[in-house]
């Protein structure tokens, strides 16, 4: 049913027509007993997004990914615009743009909708579930059952489910779905606590079958068939749920469930709980308490770096994320070139928040950039989480998706912080989130992310190369306070020399802690007569070597990109366009913007404005060393590239190039 009306007034136009909303079901608004028409189907999506936020800011990025599944088209932004003024139009006619009365309005790069608990259903849903378990809190249980019912009558059908197939799977809507059950578990567990359990058995019913693989929704209709005289019935649904079960998860039944059955076959009355009280804006922020299996608390973070220093703007970002509770599905993606020290940050910032994740911290490393072997497979790493849970390794599922399911299942109301490091792609990613925003995920990888950013409204953090003065004091730190000869010119021509590359930063610092009899003048001179190639950063532990860790993305390019990048350090320029890359190639402007597009998605190659592109000096050394098929053109390369810049010189230019010809031809 529609929620009540409240009339909101504008400051400056007086008395607003009031419009009220509903979520819980299909994505429909009234103006007094007036429904609205909401326009095509995109409209009304971005007005359910805006809907599910509850008045909180949306990312343009987000609607942007929610409206076109993360392909958008190059007029994306236009079009959300466009909808934002036609729902406007709809919703506050007579309003002026600047009027301060506005509903819909837009901050810093986001778009919120105000709205209020009488003028949306899921925020008049999570006002009466607040209220129960308040009233619950004090004995009144059958008050309590009340407040319950009138919450859960809100529910017309699954959030926003008028809208498509995307609706059951975005973060936003799943989140507010998964509101649902819980608040039907408390309402059953307060009805059995009174002796009312008939009065919460149709909307049981209703939610069992719209969850048929909850297990704690389905102890609950067990639970309340037999106290309301439906033993056999109880019994059979208990057949068919394990049923269920073992043919679509390949599991048997939970301890929850069985201990519902050995209830009802005992005939004697469940132990109920009295739901707690919470002041927390979202009802599921602190569920009813459920009896599970043993939970094993895992600590599998790996030890955070001695020497961690600078970087406090990422921190900044990544905590900023972590800060961002009851706001969907937490996720922090973290990319950059290769030994740029996204697991340092990413391990450094998980050991700060652990202890805002209570229930533990699952590490792994999905090797989507590594010396040896494929990416890890995501049901592989789910099976080793799920055990690290608790689960018996008997009852874990085959299918990679109904892994993710159960580990969905054993995540939720639980606090866990989940670090997935050096992944290959956003879809190597996807099955291992969580389901609600208690938990986070930290995700590093060579790749920007895009993918979870569209479809999961992950935070992208690039991490760049650290300034100066970061760099300088991280090696600093990591030499230690025995060295007596620290001259600062001296360091900041090492650190020079590194190319400010953390990596090439810690292995270089390594090597003057460990010999504190050179001094550091002698160090630095290494590192110029080996200025070009990374001979001044070979370590015996190859895997862990500059050369070692760019080799990593190099395995993983086609070999078209692997040409292009041997091919790159012949460029003489700072940067380079498509067509310089075209030319020094010797292929066509598509297939070079292909292969620097495989290149820049591995970080061997940076963005540098529009269709310029340009590498780190030791990614440019790494690659002058490479050898393979082709390089028979390696001498062409260059006049290639020659020519394409005299030809591409703007005409005022064309005199003094012309005057250099004989010059660089014989150069080239």
């Amino acid at each position: 049913m529609p929620v009540t009306p409240r009339r909101r007034i504008g400051e400056e136009q007086g008395p607003v027509p009031a419009v009220r909303f509903t979520l819980l079901g299909p994505v429909r608004a009234w103006r007094a007993e007036e429904e609205l028409p909401l326009g095509p189907r995109q409209q009304r999506l971005l007005l359910a997004a805006l809907l599910a936020g509850a008045g909180r800011p949306v990312p343009l990025t987000e609607l942007i990914g929610l409206l076109w599944d993360g392909d958008p088209p190059v007029s994306a932004v236009n079009a959300v615009h466009r909808y934002v003024g036609s729902l406007r139009r709809l919703l506050e006619p007579g309003l002026p743009i600047r009027s301060s009365g506005r509903w819909l309005v837009r901050q810093a790069g986001s778009y919120l909708l105000r709205v209020d608990a009488d003028g949306l259903d899921l925020l008049r849903f999570r006002d009466l579930v607040r209220q129960a378990r308040a009233t619950a809190a004090t004995g009144d249980l059958p008050a309590a059952v009340d407040m319950y019912l009138e919450a859960l009558d809100l529910w017309q059908g699954h959030c926003a489910e008028d809208l498509g197939a995307v609706t059951a799977v975005h973060p936003a809507f799943a989140m507010v779905e998964h509101e649902y059950a819980p608040v039907v578990c408390e309402a059953a567990t307060a009805a059995l606590g009174c002796g009312r359990a008939g009065s919460v058995l149709l909307s049981v019913r209703q939610a069992a079958d719209r969850c048929p693989l909850d297990e704690a929704l389905q102890a609950s209709l067990l639970l309340a068939l037999a106290a309301d005289g439906k033993q056999a019935e109880a019994i059979t649904l208990y057949q068919t749920v394990r049923a269920r079960l073992s043919d679509e998860l390949g599991v048997d039944p939970g301890a929850e469930l069985r201990a519902a059955h050995q209830s009802v076959l005992r005939g004697s009355p469940p132990e109920t709980r009295v739901p707690a009280s919470t002041g927390s804006p979202a009802p599921c922020a602190t569920p009813l308490p459920r009896s599970r299996a043993p939970w094993i608390e895992p600590a599998q973070l790996p030890p955070d770096l001695p020497f961690f220093t600078g970087r406090e703007r990422a921190l900044d970002q990544a905590l900023d994320t972590a800060h961002r509770v009851g706001d969907g599905l937490r996720v922090l993606a973290v990319d950059g070139i290769p030994g740029v020290g996204k697991t340092a940050l990413a391990v450094h910032f998980a050991h700060r928040v652990a202890a805002d994740f209570p229930d533990g911290q699952l590490y792994t490393d999905l090797g989507g950039f590594a010396a040896h072997g494929d990416p890890a497979d995501p049901g592989e790493v789910l099976h080793g989480f799920l055990e690290a849970l608790g689960v018996d390794r008997h009852r874990i599922p085959a299918s990679t998706a109904a892994r993710s399911a159960l580990f969905r299942s054993a995540l939720s109301g639980r606090r866990v912080l989940v670090l997935l490091d050096n992944a290959f792609d956003a879809d190597q990613v996807r099955p291992l989130l969580p389901g609600t925003s208690e938990c986070m995920v930290v995700v590093t990888g060579r790749s920007r992310l895009i993918g979870l950013a569209a479809a999961h409204g992950a935070r992208l953090l690039s991490l760049d190369l650290p300034s100066v003065a970061e760099a300088t004091g991280c090696f600093l730190r990591r030499v230690g306070p025995a060295r007596t000869d620290v001259d600062v010119a001296v360091v900041e021509e090492i650190v020079a020399r590194c190319g400010r590359l953390p990596l090439a930063l810690a292995l270089v610092a390594a090597r003057a802690a460990s010999r504190p009899e050179q001094p550091l003048t002698r160090l630095a001179a290494e590192l110029a007569a080996a200025q070009g190639s990374l001979g001044g950063f070979d370590e015996e532990d190859s895997a862990n070597a500059v050369r070692g860790v760019f080799s990593w993305s190099y395995r993983t390019l086609g070999a078209e990109a692997k040409r292009l990048f041997r091919l790159l350090p012949l460029h003489r320029a700072s940067d380079v366009s498509t067509a310089g890359l075209a030319s020094a190639a010797g292929i066509s402007r598509d297939a070079a913007a292909a292969a620097a597009g495989e290149l820049v998605r591995a970080r061997l190659l940076d963005v540098r404005g529009r269709d310029r592109y340009g590498a780190h000096d030791l990614v440019l050394a790494y690659a002058a060393e490479l050898d393979g098929p082709g390089e028979a053109d390696r001498p062409a390369a260059p006049r290639r590239s020659y020519v394409h810049s005299r030809r591409s010189a703007p005409p005022v230019a064309r005199p003094l190039a012309g005057r250099a010809d004989a010059h660089l031809e014989g150069v080239l």
